[in-house]
């Protein structure tokens, strides 16, 4: 799958990916070794780092890019 990523936020992102792979925030959580607390804030603050937001891209084999407007 490949997210544009001038189309979405982020937590957007995480929450197609939690929701594409039918898993609870406390499931996605458990996969990342986070927790369902950090899951929610990811959903609905944009809290997470650029190196946590691309290993979960490289978890679920998903490519993100940027496109010119």
């Amino acid at each position: 799958m490949k997210f544009i990523a001038n189309n979405y936020e982020p937590k957007e992102i995480i929450k197609i990916i939690r929701e594409w792979t039918e898993l609870t925030q406390k499931e996605l959580a458990q996969e990342i070794g986070k927790s369902k607390d950090t899951i929610q804030s990811y959903e609905s603050r944009n809290k997470m780092t650029l190196d946590t937001f691309m290993n979960i891209m490289k978890k679920y084999n998903l490519e993100v890019t940027i496109e010119k407007k």
